[in-house]
């Protein structure tokens, strides 16, 4: 296996790994889509089989040279020979270990090309159970979400452009890597229509999680008899705004202990996708 040895973690070759912000990666090679950084075997071996091109690689030295591999570091060499035409980086463990975040990653990081995005109507396409997140703004609980939605039978995701981004760190640390096994997008803010008003004109019904006195609950048959329904999440704080609300077909809650009534919305979510899954 072919690999360039650093020594130092200030080396402009590592600034995407190390240096360089969210922001900055976002707009990477602008204007064309971005970078991003996957951590861990499992994140990026995910974010690999779902297309994503490595622009490079990171590994701890020791993971490659050892001669005595544990399955783990198997698991990174594997990755690694696949891609023999792509930049591999390592570092020294006792170098690597001094860097912010380092246990996390596993001893293995990867640079990716973010890929372009479809329409909001190009994703919804043959698609029947759809998550609209609204103003989701933490990457803990939109990689949680991620991760909800994948396993609870819906089948893709629309973001708000105001959505913390899913392809960040911690968002696809969070997920498990599912952000990269279920399609989704962002609506388009340019719009002169309200995406509500664009999904009822796709046919979906739409269900607002809220608290509200006109609510039903999220066990109401009337969810899991719709052939195509949209579920509508809003922020931690200030949940859906009241347009959004309004224009919603179904308010819905979940019934809850007295004394009690909200939950964290990615616990909220994980209630909400099992209760509205299809029959």
């Amino acid at each position: 296996m072919q690999y360039i040895k650093l020594v130092d973690i200030n080396d402009k070759r590592l600034e995407p790994y190390f240096s360089l912000s969210e922001t900055q990666l976002y707009h990477y090679f602008e204007p064309e889509a971005g970078v991003f950084i996957a951590e861990s075997a499992k994140v990026i071996k995910r974010s690999l089989d779902a297309g994503y091109e490595p622009v490079g690689f990171l590994v701890e030295q020791e993971i490659i040279e050892d001669n005595d591999k544990s399955a783990s570091d198997a698991e990174i060499c594997a990755i690694l020979s696949e891609y023999p035409n792509t930049v591999i980086y390592a570092i020294p463990r006792d170098i690597m270990s001094r860097v912010p975040g380092y246990a996390v990653t596993r001893g293995l990081l990867c640079c990716l090309r973010r890929k372009a995005m479809p329409t909001m109507e190009e994703l919804c396409n043959n698609r029947n159970r759809i998550v609209v997140l609204e103003s989701v703004d933490n990457p803990t609980n939109v990689g949680a979400i991620f991760r909800s939605a994948a396993a609870l039978f819906m089948d893709a995701l629309l973001l708000t452009p105001d959505c913390a981004d899913p392809l960040y760190r911690r968002a696809a640390r969070v997920s498990m890597g599912t952000v990269f096994q279920i399609p989704y997008t962002y609506i388009e803010s340019d719009s002169p229509m309200h995406y509500v008003d664009r999904l009822h004109e796709l046919g979906y019904k739409v269900a607002a999680m809220a608290l509200s006195d006109n609510s039903i609950s999220i066990d109401d048959a009337r969810l899991k008899e719709c052939e195509k329904l949209v579920v509508l999440m809003g922020s931690e704080g200030d949940g859906l705004s009241a347009k959004t609300i309004e224009k919603a077909d179904y308010v819905v809650k979940i019934p809850m202990a007295e004394g009690i009534d909200s939950l964290n919305v990615s616990a909220a979510a994980a209630v909400a996708f099992f209760g509205v899954r299809p029959r």
